[in-house]
């Protein structure tokens, strides 16, 4: 099993694929008692489907599921609490977790029904539904996206879905960020797997969905959010609940020193045609042949200097793709396939953070 400190990245087109390879890589069944209560909490915000960049691809789950029965762990449960006046038991039909659970014998467990107990913790109370807690060993699946409040949302906040109604009401009144982060320590996230295949560019409840084609898997909700916000072109300080989290003993965001290995390389290619503002933002781009991790990447900067107020300082074109090796062009490239520019960003893919800090020195 990997340590606290790592975090491994997995590029395709084939989700349930590729999380059985990834959990091969990291057999999480080490650590997992035989007999033990398995918890899977995906993100089901509301009732659309994943191709909308809003809920967790049914397909990551059904891959976990095989492989966590092929290694003998059956006491498996998918556990959900939409938001308010979403109901869960119309999420878990609209998004496949109605098909899965009657393909694999795995209950549904809807949160919205639980009973709740509280907890108090730093001056705080918090209120938990019961089967959070009850659970041996839990595996949080958030959606790697955009968020209009917090400005993203993957591991610490995908939490929240564990509390009644009443207390997400109350989360929003104390201004999410210290909530979320003492709710990380209330609650011991087991494995991490993160959606990040097309999950959406700004808003939690899709509709502008940015194809990116990787899997994350981690250990510390912390150290995973801090590398999501990068791959979003985020800073830390631009989620304070990370911060927050750091400083009460949820985990780390020291990335530097942290174990990163990314498993393949993305050779996937886009299947979402561009809509929305993804389809605005796209007007800045020359791609020819671009990977999906790549230009998703790309297009995360792009709404990052929008939303700085300095997109419109751009008048150079960004060029992105394989197609562009060996060549130059005048204008700046994006990723290890324009090194032959003479201006360009290093990765393979490079992270949006990356990408945002590249253009504002250079535009």
């Amino acid at each position: 099993m990997i340590a606290e400190n790592s975090i491994r990245i997995i590029y395709g087109d084939d989700p349930k694929q590729m999380v059985i390879n990834l959990l091969e890589a990291i057999k999480p069944e080490e650590e997992i008692d035989n007999n033990a209560l398995i918890g899977i909490k995906p993100n089901l915000v509301l009732a659309k489907p994943s191709s909308s960049g809003a809920t967790t691809t049914p397909e990551i789950v059904e891959g976990l599921i095989e492989y966590l029965k092929s290694k003998g762990r059956d006491n498996i449960v998918i556990m959900e609490g939409s938001w308010i006046g979403g109901r869960t038991s119309e999420a878990f039909k609209v998004c496949g977790y109605e098909a899965l659970s009657k393909k694999y014998n795995v209950p549904l467990i809807d949160l919205q029904k639980d009973k709740h107990k509280e907890y108090k913790i730093d001056g705080m109370k918090i209120n938990i539904c019961d089967y959070v807690m009850k659970v041996d060993y839990l595996i949080n699946i958030p959606v790697l996206k955009g968020h209009c409040q917090t400005n993203i949302t993957c591991a610490l906040k995908n939490m929240k879905g564990c509390i009644p109604n009443f207390e997400k009401r109350m989360f929003h009144v104390m201004g999410l960020h210290k909530p979320i982060a003492y709710l990380g320590k209330l609650i011991k996230q087991n494995l991490i797997i993160v959606d990040g295949m097309n999950g959406d560019l700004n808003f939690e409840e899709g509709g502008n969905p940015v194809q990116m084609n990787r899997i994350i898997v981690g250990k510390d909700p912390v150290l995973t959010d801090a590398y999501a916000a990068h791959l979003l072109g985020f800073g830390i300080d631009d989620i304070p609940y990370i911060s927050i989290a750091e400083s009460i003993g949820v985990g780390t965001s020291d990335l530097i020193n942290a174990d990163i290995i990314e498993l393949n390389k993305d050779t996937g290619t886009r299947k979402l045609t561009p809509s929305g503002k993804v389809k605005q933002l796209s007007r800045y781009i020359v791609e020819d042949s671009a990977c999906s991790a790549c230009y998703g990447s790309l297009i995360y900067a792009l709404e990052r200097l929008d939303e700085k107020g300095h997109l419109n300082r751009l008048k150079e074109k960004i060029y992105i793709g394989q197609n562009f090796k060996n060549k130059r062009y005048d204008g700046i490239g994006i990723g290890s396939c324009t090194l032959g520019f003479d201006k360009y960003v290093r990765g393979c893919p490079p992270k949006a953070k990356d990408i945002v800090e590249y253009l504002e020195e250079h535009i």
